[in-house]
């Protein structure tokens, strides 16, 4: 392995790291799973633009009220080494960013900006997009924050929580209605009797909620948990969803969001997949990808216990902005 000499290294550490965000959590998630990956600190700097401006973005200008020259802008420098964005309201901001810092920051946007392969140096699309290109990095799941070293550290320290829990343990995580699906009376009966099978067989349910789960989904986890040796997080203290995956013996994930069934797919552990009604074709197109590779199975139905290869698009994103960056310099 090639050394680095000192003052490389040191030029590397000093790398700053802006996220540019519109405070959209799932975006902002899979953006500091990045920077987390690159070892680097970092800051977020969130955009709130009006409308009419709004209306315009991601191919319009940005707010003229957030400018560089305006106090509290989010794009006040001194500029960074380094930019990671997703969600079309930052994508005018970024643009920006890179003229202001006079093409010295790298930009990276995740997920498909919508205007072309122009719109930052690295791209970054799940392979149910459609964009390609030379600067596109193209991967099954998005990014996100839970690291093997940090799943490593929560299986070495369990949560005091879940550490005592039977064995086998199911870590469930419940997604909820969004604009294309939703949890009928019908999916909530048949998702809650599939759990309840499931703990039947021994072991331990360890579930964990969103804040889009309805009240009626809601209730009758609760009652579930209520039936033996299981754990629900109730909101209180911090979410434990990093340790459930690291002490998870088998997954269900409702598969209303990449960004939960990507978290499931690092731990190393079976995947299960409950369906509630409604879909959407780039999200049926990312799952049967999964499917066709062996790296999910349905729900309701028998639970897998077995290990599997972490799939982790995270580490490889980060490869490759080290690889770009790189490349610059050479």
């Amino acid at each position: 392995m090639l050394k680095k000499d000192p003052e490389t290294a040191k030029a590397e550490d000093d790398r700053s790291i802006w996220i540019l965000s519109d405070g959209k959590a799932g975006d902002e998630i899979q953006c500091m799973g990045v920077a987390e990956a690159l070892g680097l600190p970092y800051q977020i700097r969130r955009v709130a633009p009006r409308k009419p401006f709004v209306w315009a973005m991601p191919w319009g200008p940005i707010d003229p009220r957030e400018a560089e020259t305006r106090p509290g802008s989010p794009l006040a420098p001194p500029y960074p080494d380094i930019a990671i964005a997703s969600g079309r309201r930052t994508v005018p901001y970024l643009r920006r960013l890179k003229k202001l810092s006079g093409g010295r920051t790298f930009t990276i946007f995740l997920k498909d900006p919508r205007t072309g392969t122009s719109a930052a140096d690295l791209i970054w699309v799940g392979e149910h997009d459609r964009l390609r290109g030379a600067n596109v990095l193209v991967t099954p799941t998005a990014p996100h924050r839970h690291s093997a070293e940090k799943l490593a550290a929560a299986r070495a320290q369990p949560d005091p929580r879940l550490g005592d829990l039977p064995s086998p343990r199911i870590a469930v995580l419940v997604g909820g209605n969004s604009r294309h699906h939703s949890f009928t009376a019908e999916d909530i009966n048949r998702f809650a009797d599939g759990l309840a099978d499931a703990a039947r067989q021994g072991g331990s349910l360890m579930i964990t909620a969103s804040r889009r789960t309805p009240p009626a989904l809601s209730h009758r986890l609760e009652q579930l948990a209520e039936t033996g040796n299981h754990f629900l997080w109730d909101g209180s203290g911090e979410n434990p969803l990093l340790a459930m995956l690291a002490l998870a013996d088998t997954i269900v994930v409702t598969g209303d969001s990449t960004n939960m069934v990507g978290e499931a797919l690092a731990a190393g552990r079976p995947v299960h997949v409950f369906m509630p009604s409604g879909g959407h074709h780039r999200l049926d197109l990312f799952l049967t990808g999964l499917r066709q590779i062996g790296a999910i199975h349905p729900f309701p139905g028998p639970l897998k216990t077995t290990t599997c290869e972490p799939l982790d698009s995270t580490p490889q994103i980060a490869a490759a902005i080290r690889d770009r960056l790189a490349s610059r310099k050479a």
